[in-house]
């Protein structure tokens, strides 16, 4: 009886999964839904040990979440993934596409492999998650995918022109697809974050940080929790009539 109970409370659950939640913006985004009450999906590649942290934390809060290991830039992985958390949890209702990668350099610097690399983890990797997720999503005549592009998918940025190319290719995906799934009930929209401070920015000099900061009109860095809170209100209700639209979290760098 209790068994019963408890896999009928759990299906009733609405469920998220979020690529590249280990750490930065991934891993604030899967803390904050799992506590607006989703089970949360936590998908890594490499480092298994910042996922499970970010998994206890949810656990340790009185949320649910398992870790979800797999290559974004990987179909069949991805497929296999996802048809796992489904069978687990019976439904999928939001998908968060963080995962991503960059590279810094002068465009006649970079290689094809890097060029391959980026594409493979930005673009296809999104394109790869949304033809595994986007069946279970139509089937149930609704659900919500919001990708984190970057201020650079809008504007491009001088030696990162790859990643540049890869986000933008990104906000061009989520507008095709938000025409497409829109009557099957699935909104698809965007957040484009601006300079946050996250691992992916610890390159920069305290110098280069200074200068970049003047560049923005609210002069300081974005938290990954800001950029979180953007891609919940993307992800739920409150968005209900909202779709096909990039969301600028960037403090006035870009207007």
């Amino acid at each position: 009886m209790c068994q019963a109970f408890e896999t009928k409370r759990r299906n009733s659950v609405k469920t998220a999964l979020v690529t590249g939640a280990s750490r930065g913006i991934g891993k604030a985004v899967a803390l904050l839904l799992a506590k607006q009450g989703y089970t949360v999906g936590v998908n890594y590649l490499k480092n298994r040990a910042a996922a499970l942290r970010t998994v206890t934390e949810i656990l340790s809060s009185g949320g649910d979440a398992s870790e979800l290991p797999f290559d974004v830039g990987d179909f069949l992985q991805v497929k296999s993934g996802i048809e796992a958390f489904v069978s687990k949890y019976k439904r999928l209702d939001v998908l968060v596409l963080n995962a991503g990668i960059s590279h810094f350099g002068l465009l006649d610097d970079v290689s094809e492999e890097e060029y391959e690399a980026v594409m493979r983890t930005n673009l296809k990797g999104a394109y790869n998650c949304v033809k595994a997720a986007a069946p279970y999503m139509t089937g149930a005549g609704k659900g919500s995918i919001v990708a984190v592009s970057s201020v650079w998918g809008e504007t491009g940025a001088s030696c990162e022109a790859v990643y540049s190319a890869s986000k933008a290719g990104v906000v061009g995906l989520v507008k095709a697809l938000a025409k497409e799934y829109a009557l099957a009930g699935v909104r698809v929209n965007c957040v484009s974050p601006g300079f946050v401070g996250t691992e992916m920015n610890d390159r920069l000099s305290e110098k280069e940080r200074e200068e970049f900061l003047e560049q923005i009109p609210m002069n300081r860095a974005g938290s990954p929790e800001e950029i979180a809170r953007a891609v919940a209100f993307l992800a739920g209700d409150d968005s209900s009539y909202i779709t096909g639209q990039v969301l600028s979290v960037n403090g006035g760098l870009y207007i």
